[in-house]
């Protein structure tokens, strides 16, 4: 599968209506988002059940504003509409692979269960 590009408008449908998304956070200016580039494609086209997206930071200022963009490029991984891993800098094809099975391996029933515990730690701090 290749790579989509996402934009402000589609990127909630995109997390909403797929299990596991990668996301990269991108610039053409971007020397190192160039050099990532093929090694994301490359991914995009081994594993096909996962939808590999790309965001143009400038086109999409916004959403890069929202997201958190402070360095590009950035990598972040939602798998069941979870934020699961989000690292600026890019990855080497095997670094890219071992995300992907972590990414994969993720119980996902753990993961939610911790996000709930520091939700609920944070609001009694607040209390």
């Amino acid at each position: 599968m290749a790579t989509i590009d996402i934009t402000e408008k589609t990127f909630d449908e995109t997390i909403t209506n797929n299990g596991i998304v990668l996301v990269d956070f991108w610039a053409a200016w971007c020397g190192p988002c160039r050099m990532f580039a093929p090694t994301f494609a490359a991914a995009s086209e081994k594993h096909p059940d996962i939808t590999f997206t790309k965001v143009d930071t400038e086109a999409e200022q916004g959403l890069a504003g929202a997201a958190g963009i402070r360095s590009i490029p950035t990598l972040m991984a939602f798998r069941d509409k979870v934020l699961v891993f989000s690292q600026p800098g890019a990855l080497n094809a095997s670094s890219l692979d071992e995300l992907i099975a972590g990414v994969r391996n993720l119980d996902m029933d753990d993961v939610r269960a911790t996000i709930a515990a520091q939700q609920m730690a944070a609001q009694q701090a607040s209390a």
